[in-house]
C-alpha cells in the first residue's frame, strides 16, 4: 500500500510539473520557430557555413538537407569510432570493429541509441562527447525540424516553401536543447549524478580484490539523453546505474525530461496554427494512451503470475529497489511511449503483460507522447488518416485545418504510418526462421519470440531499448537492425516532408456546415480509435504468439 501511495505521488508530481511548464515552454518554442530575428551567435554560424538565413526551401530541398546532414553525421561518427586509438581521451580503449561502428553510427544519428556494446569498456570520453553526445543534440533537433515543417504546411497557403532546415536546426539546438540541457545537467550533478573525465577509480572489495568503478561525464550526457529522447547510456546499466540515476528524485527528473518536449510541442502546434484547441485535442489522445499503458504495466508488475514473483509479492526481478514497481513502471511506460529507450529496469524481466505493454507503446508508433518532434508529426499523420476515414463514411472530401486531403496527402500519410509495421513484421519474421537466431536466444518459446519482436520494434521505431536475452552482436543483427533504424527514421520523414509541401501549396478552405470539427472529445476518440485499430489489425497476431501467450501461461 505504501509503495502504491508513493507511486501515485510520483505520478501526481510529474503531471503537475508538466502542467506548470506546458504553456510557457510550448509558447517559447513557438516563438523560437516563428521569430524573424536571428541571434548574434546564429548569424555568426550562418556566415561560417555560408547559409542564407532569409531564404525558404521547398520540401525537396529541405529533405535533401535532412538526408545529406544525416549521411555526413553517420560517416563522421563511424570514423571517430574507428580512429579511437589515435584520439585523445581514448583511455587506452581499442578501435570499434566495423559492424558495431556501423550499427552505432546509424543508431545515434537516427535518434535510436541502440547499444550492442558495454560503453565503459568500449568507448573513450572523446568519442562519447564529440561523437555520441553531439548526435544526441542534432538528431533530436532534426525530428523537431521535420515536425515544424509539417506544421508550416498547415499554416501556409499557396506556396511551395516550408522553411529553412539550417535555421530550424540552429534554433532548435541553440535556443531550446542547449539551455535546458545545461540547466538540468547542473541539477542532476547536484543530486548525485557523476560527471568526471577520469576513466575510473580503483577500490578494494569485500573479497579483498581490486575492482575498478568506471566514471564518465554522465550528468551532461544524462540531461540531453532524456531531453532529446535519445536514451543511450554512457554506462552500461543506463538509468538503472546509480552513477546515472542515483535516487527517486533523479528518476523523476529524468522522466520529466523525456516527456517535456513531446508534451509541450502540442501547445506549440496549437499556437502556430492559431487554434490552441487543436493542440489540446492531440495532447488528450497522447495522455489517454500514456495513462492506459501505465495502468497496464503497473498492474501487471504488481500482480505477477510466476511462482517466484508470487512468493515475493510482485515482479521485482530486474528492478532497482530504490525505484520499486511504481518508479520502474512509470519509467518503462514513458521511455517506450516516447522514442527514448533509456531504462531504469530490465524490460526482459517484466511479466508477459508488462513487457507486452512496453512493446505495444512502441507499436503504437510511439505517439504517447512520442519523441522530440517525431511524436507530434506521427500523431498528426494518424489525425489525417482519421479525417480521411470520417470523410469516406459521410461521403465528403476530407479536410483538416483548412486543407483538403486528396490522394497525394493520404498516400504520404499512409506511407509514413505503414513503414514501421512493415519493417518490424518482415525483419522479425525473417529472423525467427533463421537457425542462427535460435543460438542467439537465451529464452525459448513465447518469450524468445517477444525478444526478437521487441528488438525490431525498438529499432524500427528509433527507440533503442532492448528486452535483453538476445545476443545481437552477429553481422546479421548488426546490419538488419541498422537498416531498420535507418528506414524506420527516414521513410516517414521523407513522406511527412512531401506531405508538408503538398499542404503548403494549397489554398486555405474556410470551414463550412459539412466540415468535420477536429477539436474536442469526438475527434480525439476518432484519432485514438485509428491508432488502436491500426495496431490491432497489424500486430495482434504477433503479440498473441509472444507476450499475450506468455501472460496467459
Amino acid at each position: 500500500m505504501n509503495d502504491t501511495v508513493a507511486g501515485l505521488l510520483q505520478v501526481a508530481l510529474l503531471l503537475a510539473a508538466l502542467a506548470a511548464v506546458y504553456k510557457p515552454f510550448g509558447d517559447y518554442m513557438a516563438r523560437a520557430y516563428l521569430s524573424t530575428r536571428h541571434w548574434r551567435v546564429e548569424r555568426a554560424l550562418y556566415k561560417v557555413v555560408r547559409v542564407d538565413a532569409e531564404s525558404d526551401q521547398r520540401w525537396s530541398t529541405y529533405a535533401y538537407g535532412v538526408i545529406g546532414f544525416s549521411f555526413v553525421s553517420v560517416v563522421v561518427l563511424y570514423l571517430l569510432q574507428r580512429l579511437q586509438t589515435v584520439l585523445p581521451l581514448g583511455l587506452g580503449r581499442p578501435e570499434i570493429v566495423p559492424s558495431v561502428a556501423f550499427n552505432t553510427a546509424i543508431s545515434f544519428v537516427t535518434n535510436t541509441n541502440w547499444q550492442s556494446y558495454v560503453p565503459e569498456q568500449a568507448y573513450g570520453h572523446l568519442v562519447q562527447m564529440a561523437g555520441l553526445t553531439v548526435q544526441n543534440f542534432v538528431s533530436a533537433a532534426i525530428g523537431m525540424c521535420v515536425a515544424v515543417a509539417l506544421i508550416r504546411g498547415f499554416m501556409r497557403a499557396g506556396t511551395d516553401r516550408i522553411g529553412n532546415l539550417w535555421v530550424d536546426l540552429t534554433r532548435t539546438v541553440i535556443r531550446i536543447l542547449l539551455p535546458v540541457a545545461f540547466v538540468f545537467a547542473i541539477v542532476l550533478m547536484g543530486l548525485g549524478v557523476v560527471d568526471s573525465l577520469s576513466g575510473g577509480i580503483t577500490v578494494t572489495g569485500v573479497d579483498g580484490a581490486q575492482h575498478t568503478i568506471a566514471l564518465a561525464p554522465a550528468a551532461s550526457q544524462e540531461a540531453i539523453k532524456e531531453l532529446g529522447t535519445n536514451g543511450g547510456g554512457i554506462l552500461n546499466a543506463n538509468s538503472a546505474h546509480p552513477l546515472e540515476n542515483p535516487n527517486a528524485w533523479t528518476n523523476l527528473i529524468e522522466i520529466f525530461l523525456l516527456l517535456v518536449i513531446p508534451v509541450s510541442l502540442t501547445r506549440t502546434f496549437g499556437v502556430m496554427v492559431a487554434d490552441r484547441k487543436q493542440g489540446y485535442t492531440i495532447l488528450s489522445v497522447m495522455a489517454f494512451l500514456w495513462a492506459a499503458m501505465l495502468a497496464v504495466i503497473w498492474w501487471a508488475e504488481a500482480h505477477p503470475n510466476g511462482p517466484a514473483a508470487l512468493l515475493a509479492g510482485s515482479a521485482l526481478e530486474g528492478k532497482e529497489t530504490r525505484f520499486g514497481i511504481p518508479g520502474s513502471a512509470l519509467f518503462a511506460d514513458s521511455t517506450t511511449g516516447t522514442s527514448t529507450g533509456a531504462v531504469n529496469s530490465a524490460h526482459d524481466s517484466f511479466t508477459g503483460l508488462g513487457g507486452g505493454g512496453a512493446m505495444l507503446n512502441m507499436l503504437f508508433s510511439e505517439i504517447s507522447p512520442g519523441g522530440t518532434g517525431t511524436g507530434i508529426y506521427s500523431i498528426l499523420v494518424f489525425a489525417i488518416i482519421a479525417v480521411f476515414l470520417a470523410g469516406l463514411m459521410v461521403g465528403r472530401t476530407p479536410e483538416y485545418l483548412g486543407k483538403k486531403l486528396g490522394r497525394k496527402e493520404v498516400t504520404m500519410a499512409s506511407i509514413a504510418m505503414l513503414a514501421m509495421p512493415t519493417l518490424v513484421l518482415v525483419l522479425a519474421g525473417i529472423a525467427v526462421v533463421l537457425p542462427a537466431t535460435g543460438a542467439a536466444l537465451t529464452n525459448p518459446g513465447a518469450h524468445g519470440l517477444s525478444e526478437v519482436l521487441y528488438a525490431y520494434a525498438s529499432a524500427s521505431n528509433n527507440n533503442g531499448s532492448a528486452f535483453g536475452g538476445l545476443t545481437v552482436t552477429s553481422d546479421w543483427f548488426q546490419s538488419t537492425l541498422g537498416v531498420a533504424m535507418a528506414l524506420g527514421r527516414f521513410i516517414p520523414i521523407l513522406a511527412v516532408l512531401c506531405l508538408a509541401g503538398g499542404l503548403a501549396a494549397q489554398k486555405k478552405i474556410p470551414p463550412s456546415a459539412g466540415t468535420l470539427p477536429t477539436s474536442g472529445p469526438l475527434f480525439a476518440s476518432m484519432v485514438a480509435g485509428t491508432v488502436l485499430l491500426v495496431a490491432a489489425l497489424t500486430f495482434v497476431p504477433a503479440l498473441a504468439l509472444g507476450p499475450i501467450a506468455e501472460a496467459m501461461s
